[in-house]
């Protein structure tokens, strides 16, 4: 089934989105390049943040190499449709965008300067879409956890606002909100840029050149 440009770039109403099904996603283990599970319980003092940047191949990759990371996954977030697979999400009908799980220590990597990765690795500016990739699953999200994370990434988002508009770039539009269920996404997406899988893949982020200030004393800890 075809579905028009216009409509894979408008969220579907939950009444309208695709039903899914029962039955999850199975998550493989190891991480390919941390060695690390890819699904709770986590170490105690890790903590998880959920972030949609385009396609996820390329934004898992942003985040696995940073000093202080546990483990990243690939998955589907913010839509209606529970555990649904690749082409549903592609399909514009499930409302999901394409996200990344990065499970963090927080004594190593605040979430303020997990943020700041997560600004400058893409361009949050573009709505249903990153560069060529266009469809609501390319869109830019951040969903947090807790209070203290809505706190610093409407901060963040504020200060990079700013940053983007002194460089004469067009407003963020990147969603916030609570984090909703996180579906893993099959395997073969997990970590698909590794070494050990696609290292010379597709891969469409590209940043806006901009900096993202940090040290306003903001942070996830406190």
């Amino acid at each position: 089934m075809l579905f028009s440009t216009r409509t894979k770039q408008t969220l579907p109403s939950a009444a309208d989105a695709l039903p899914g099904r029962d039955t999850a996603m199975p998550v493989p283990a190891p991480h390919t390049v941390l060695g690390t599970p890819l699904s709770p319980p986590f170490p105690e003092g890790i903590e998880v943040a959920y972030l949609g940047l385009g396609c996820f191949w390329g934004a898992e990759r942003a985040f696995w190499s940073l000093p202080g990371v546990y483990t990243t996954a690939v998955g589907y977030q913010g839509g209606s449709t529970p555990n649904p697979t690749y082409e549903e999400v592609c399909s514009g009908r499930t409302g999901h965008t394409e996200a990344v799980l990065v499970a963090f220590d927080p004594a190593k990597l605040s979430y303020e300067e997990l943020l700041k990765t997560f600004w400058e690795a893409h361009d949050p500016t573009q709505g249903m879409r990153q560069g060529n990739d266009v469809g609501t699953q390319y869109r830019s999200a951040i969903y947090t956890v807790g209070d203290e994370q809505a706190r610093v990434a409407e901060a963040s988002r504020r200060r990079y606002d700013d940053a983007l508009a002194r460089a004469g770039k067009s407003p963020i539009t990147t969603e916030i909100g609570p984090a909703g269920p996180f579906y893993y996404a099959e395997d073969y997406h997990q970590q698909y840029l590794s070494p050990s899988k696609n290292p010379n893949g597709y891969c469409s982020m590209t940043g806006t050149g901009v900096s993202c200030p940090i040290g306003a004393g903001v942070s996830a800890s406190g």
